[in-house]
């Protein structure tokens, strides 16, 4: 690819999403990699002589995009894409020995939430969950509990927390963790490498759910991880070859195509949810709000010391009115809305919104009337008249 790692690291962040995996320099060749649709290739080589052999181990598809991931998330190495979040998930978990300690987010993306509580249940590993916000009380969960008890060997961390928006002191927990001989693996769905670079705070692996932001228009499903310890690469590269998660052509290359408009995607996204934050704060009908841009948040500094901004997801609690509890008045929200759409998901161009606790994965301790909105790229001054005519309805 002509954007080596040198130069790659001389360049903005806004730069290398349009600049990174792009093909060589050549004459009459394409700016923008083909897609590749073959389930074998020539050669004699076996698998780790440099041949790419069978469509299992590799795609010149992926190539692209896992090298500009890579880079952006500070890694020397490129990038692994999966079949899914979930699929990239699985095999961050498979890096935990059997039996071994998990340490999880209290408030976590469900899916992994579910996976890990699965997993427990089988033996497979032991599954503390704690507030990630809570230094001290994650520290306690790293040690052993008492005699003859184990300490963790991995720490799942979320920063912001899927859907409360709690924030954890990403490089403390880490050098923590990996005191206490745990490994940390960093889910940067929410922040982006654009916003957060978990790499460079201590996490020995990045997970990315692709399918939101990256990709960024809520056409494909694909997840990707991203390591700088050439031993966990290899490690995570059996375990999708083996274990066959692997990513389509086609999905792989819509995500790039998604990937070069992430900077701005992001600045507008972000830009938007602080002034939406800021207005929705001082409705009466929402009971609490939940956006670590917000001064009053109770993530911000911490979110100001380790972050480049804030993010475009917005939580807030709506509360009772005329006979409705604050779960259904949520409800009646979400069914008021026209420009907003009531959809799962999130980190698309789109603006979506929806009551989590609608899901029956979701923890008891996320609120009946907490609503998630995930900001896209519309006109904030359209999104802001959209919620504030059902805010007002709701209570008229």
């Amino acid at each position: 690819m002509s954007l080596t790692e040198q130069h790659a690291a001389s360049l903005s962040a806004e730069t290398v999403v349009v600049a990174a995996g792009r093909p060589p320099r050549e004459h009459d060749e394409p700016v923008n990699p083909p897609i590749v649709l073959s389930s074998t290739y020539f050669g004699t080589g076996a698998l780790g002589d440099g041949d790419r052999g069978y469509g299992r181990y590799a795609n010149p598809t992926w190539d692209p995009f896992e090298e500009a991931l890579g880079q952006l998330e500070g890694s020397e190495l490129p990038g692994l894409l999966y079949a899914s979040g979930l699929a990239a998930v699985s095999s961050a978990l498979s890096l935990l020995p059997a039996g071994g300690v998990l340490v999880m987010p209290s408030h976590s993306y469900a899916g992994s939430m579910v996976m890990a509580s699965e997993m427990a249940q089988k033996g497979f590993l032991e599954l503390r969950t704690v507030d990630i916000a809570d230094t001290d009380a994650v520290k306690e969960q790293l040690a052993p509990r008492g005699p003859g008890a184990k300490a963790a060997r991995m720490l799942w961390l979320e920063s912001p927390t899927n859907p409360m928006l709690g924030i954890a002191d990403i490089r403390e927990l880490t050098a923590a963790a990996h005191a206490a001989g745990a490994i940390v693996v960093t889910d940067n769905t929410f922040s982006t490498p654009l916003v957060q670079q978990p790499l460079t705070l201590g996490s020995d692996v990045v997970l990315h759910s692709v399918t939101k932001y990256l990709a960024g228009h809520s056409d494909v499903v694909l997840g990707a991880l991203v390591t700088s310890n050439p031993d966990i690469r290899a490690a995570l590269l059996h375990n999708r070859t083996i274990h066959g998660g692997i990513a389509g052509p086609f999905e792989a290359w819509l995500a790039l195509r998604g990937l070069r408009t992430l900077a701005l995607r992001v600045e507008r996204s972000q830009a938007s949810a602080a002034v939406l934050a800021e207005r929705l704060s001082q409705h009466p009908l929402v009971e609490s709000i939940r956006f670590p841009g917000l001064p009053t948040d109770p993530g911000h500094e911490r979110a100001k010391s380790q972050m480049k901004g804030f993010g475009s997801i917005v939580c807030v609690q709506i509360a009772p009115v005329a006979g409705l509890s604050g779960a259904d008045a949520a409800d009646k929200l979400v069914r008021a809305l026209h420009l907003w759409l009531p959809a799962t998901s999130l980190g698309g161009v789109e603006s979506l919104i929806e009551r989590r606790r609608r899901h029956t994965a979701e923890p008891l301790s996320v609120p009946e009337n907490l609503v998630r909105l995930s900001v896209g790229i519309e006109n904030v001054e359209d999104l802001w008249a959209d919620l504030k005519q059902a805010l007002d309805a709701l209570g008229g």
